[in-house]
């Protein structure tokens, strides 16, 4: 079996008493420098442009790519439109923004209609929800998608990927549904859940899928709040070194989140508190 490379640099520990980043690297078959990632073609302005727009997005979702424009301008940035519709593209946000159609749909990408505006949710399992967004890092950045219940907003399963492929979020939507089902399971329209290979597990197990609407951030509002306060409790906080250093600073938080967090919209319960006592 070939272990992912991802994998791989997760084993690496910094602070090792008897081994070196150096030595561990060349043991197992890795670059030093792929620990302090850096996507290809991203330098130093480009990186900081990213972070800058990450911040703002997480404040103002429903800002298009005029504002993001005008704002690091107001930062002293010379940036235009089109580059900034570029960065967004790059960090996963580009499906939130409406632009032309362009081309025919790729039908072995369906788009789904929404199926949430003026529904009560009421239940645990009653709908699932996912999205990603894109973690900073000191030297470069990750992507992270989760999957949330409504009801609870219990995060029922997380990954974490160098990249935008579809394959992390297929294996995490697997696990999740290997332990449980919803009766509707909500994504944007990101090519990553527009697949086949995302939308037919669901269906075959009979869960209707749902998709926010083009440029309709908001649809999806509870992974929206979810992305808020990992950042400002988290990843803010902290300026992570390593693909490995993000992962663990994640896993922690979601624990937290999970089981030590209260919500005042649960009635000061934690998320695992509601889901287990009322998930069926």
């Amino acid at each position: 079996m070939t272990i992912p490379l991802e994998i791989k640099k997760m084993w690496v520990e910094t602070e090792h008493k008897e081994l070196s980043v150096r030595r561990q690297c060349g043991l197992l078959g890795i670059n030093r420098s792929s620990l302090y990632y850096r996507p290809a073609g991203v330098d130093d302005f480009t990186l900081k442009l990213m972070h800058e727009l990450d911040k703002q997005y997480t404040e103002t979702p429903f800002y298009g790519v005029l504002k993001m424009t005008e704002h690091l301008r107001s930062l002293g940035h010379l940036v235009n439109p089109k580059r900034v519709r570029r960065l967004l593209r790059k960090m996963g946000l580009d499906a939130v923004y409406p632009k032309p159609r362009l081309s025919q749909a790729n039908p072995e990408h369906k788009i789904y209609p929404y199926l949430l505006r003026n529904v009560q949710i009421e239940r645990c399992n009653q709908v699932w929800s996912t999205d990603i967004t894109y973690i900073r890092m000191k030297h470069g950045f990750v992507y992270l998608m989760a999957i949330i219940d409504w009801h609870s907003r219990y995060v029922l399963n997380w990954a974490l990927s160098t990249t935008m492929d579809a394959d992390f979020c297929i294996v995490a939507l697997n696990e999740v549904l290997d332990d449980s089902l919803c009766e509707i399971f909500n994504t944007d329209q990101g090519s990553q859940f527009t697949t086949n290979r995302f939308t037919g597990p669901l269906l075959a197990k009979g869960i209707k899928v749902s998709m926010d609407g083009r440029g309709r951030a908001l649809d999806n509002i509870f992974v929206e709040r979810l992305w808020r306060s990992v950042k400002y409790e988290k990843v803010y906080l902290n300026d992570f070194q390593t693909v490995k250093e993000a992962y663990n600073g994640l896993k922690d938080y979601f624990e937290f989140y999970n089981h030590r967090r209260i919500h005042q919209s649960l009635e000061y319960k934690t998320p695992a508190e509601v889901y287990f006592k009322n998930a069926a």
